[in-house]
């Protein structure tokens, strides 16, 4: 449920943005979300596109990364995927960091570090997880 709602194609209209201020707003002792002097814009999306200027006589070139695509709607599509976003959440046992909330709730769900393990923890997450449910019709 929260890849397809960070991902912007739920029919509810909720996007990786909605996603993040809902998660910052809840977790006000920062137990899963880190403590940023900023955070990405929380009023909507902001929207970093490439123009035919990103060609670099070989392919089109990625502004913020060394990464190259043979197309412009490919380099379009790295630019909205979160690839160059700050890491804002992480695992509270392990640490871990991650830039969507989903990473973080397949990182619990994998029980990879044993925080899973934790009963305060899995109930915390699916009041977060039940939030996002709640919000959505998709």
């Amino acid at each position: 449920m929260t890849i397809r709602l960070e991902s912007g194609t739920c029919p509810s209209g909720i996007i990786r943005q909605i996603v993040n201020n809902e998660i910052r707003a809840r977790d006000t002792n920062h137990l899963i979300t880190g403590r940023l002097l900023t955070y990405p814009d929380s009023n909507g999306r902001v929207d970093t596109w490439a123009t035919d200027a990103a060609w670099n006589g070989r392919n089109f070139e990625c502004y913020f990364c060394p990464r190259e695509f043979q197309n412009l709607r490919n380099l379009n599509q790295h630019l909205q995927s979160p690839v160059h976003e700050q890491k804002i959440y992480h695992c509270p046992h392990c640490a871990t960091k991650f830039k969507l909330f989903s990473g973080l709730v397949q990182h619990v769900e994998s029980e990879s570090c044993g925080i899973a393990r934790f009963r305060d923890v899995k109930m915390a997450m699916d009041r977060l997880t039940s939030n996002l449910t709640r919000m959505i019709d998709c």
